[in-house]
């Protein structure tokens, strides 16, 4: 197993120094390139926002020589992904979080879309929170003035956030997360819908709260479907379990039944995984993750976010 620190916020994002944090990412390949959609803080903007890191255009998946994309006309700022004008009222003051990339076919504009799903929360960071997307029109990602996917059921005490999205058999499916951290309370979510935005199937819990499961990432593998899961721990009591999993199934199932029994491919600390399998080795899994340390400077937050990636030979 490898462990790479990609972005460190103690160390900084040289040359950009007016960004805060870096983390919670999605990575996705388009056209012939390696992008990472991400979350963070520029300290010039209100709230939390979107920016991107890529790979060279050519460049094999990697752990290794990530670059933040940087202001057109300022160097020392990170390019924002896209406006808020039309989505302040819903994703303003509470940012955007927790970012998945999925492409899929959009019934009504009949032809396929690229969409980065991510939950905003109108009032604070803390939530509660709904999930909604940024859309890609050719050139640039545009906000949506509403979101599209809302607590309706009484287990998501009103809040429902951390995406992870795919498009399988003309359905957009997607699992989240409904509750609260501060409250202790994280229930793993589905649902689908036939064009991603609206006729959401009723929703249903994938992971009961006791399970403490934060993100379900979904993909496409050679032998049916993969996916890698953390449990966290936001209580500090013993909860022995905390960490990432890994788990494959014949479909990309709502039902824990349909999956191999998970195995536990790193101890307590990382979450929002992101699994993805590179073009040199199709044994080696790519888990790109957060983490979290102290912040011991006593300037700013208590604690410095990193995103990181664990490479690791496939379960058999």
């Amino acid at each position: 197993m490898a462990h790479t620190t990609i972005f460190d916020a103690g160390k900084g994002y040289d040359p950009i120094t007016y960004l805060r944090t870096f983390t919670d990412c999605t990575v996705v390949k388009r056209e012939n390139q390696w992008w990472m959609f991400a979350g963070g803080v520029e300290k010039t903007l209100p709230g939390i926002n979107l920016f991107s890191a890529s790979l060279p255009p050519g460049a094999p998946l990697s752990a290794e020589g990530w670059k933040i994309t940087t202001h057109p006309s300022d160097a020392s700022k990170p390019a924002l992904l896209a406006g808020n004008s039309a989505s302040y009222w819903w994703d303003g003051k509470g940012g955007r979080h927790c970012p998945s990339y999925i492409k899929g076919f959009d019934p009504e504009k009949n032809t396929w879309v690229e969409r980065i799903y991510y939950a905003g929360a109108a009032h604070s960071y803390m939530g509660p929170y709904s999930i909604g997307y940024l859309e890609w029109d050719g050139s640039n990602w545009l906000e949506n003035s509403a979101p599209v996917f809302t607590a309706n059921e009484y287990w998501e005490r009103g809040s429902v956030y951390e995406p992870n999205l795919i498009y399988h058999d003309n359905r957009w499916k997607m699992w989240y997360v409904a509750g609260a951290n501060q409250d202790d309370y994280l229930v793993q979510g589905y649902a689908e819908s036939p064009d991603g935005r609206t006729n959401w199937s009723q929703h249903q819990i994938v992971f009961a709260p006791e399970e403490k499961v934060f993100d379900f990432c979904v993909i496409a593998a050679k032998d049916g479907y993969e996916a890698v899961f953390s449990r966290v721990n936001v209580s500090n009591a013993d909860l022995p379990g905390t960490g990432l999993w890994w788990c494959q199934s014949p479909t990309p199932s709502p039902n824990m039944a349909d999956w191999s029994e998970p195995v536990r491919i790193s101890e307590a600390g990382p979450w929002k995984p992101v699994l993805r399998y590179g073009e040199t080795d199709p044994n080696t899994m790519f888990v790109f993750c957060d983490g979290v340390y102290p912040n011991t400077s006593g300037v700013g937050i208590p604690f410095h976010f990193t995103l990181n990636c664990i490479q690791i030979e496939r379960p058999a």
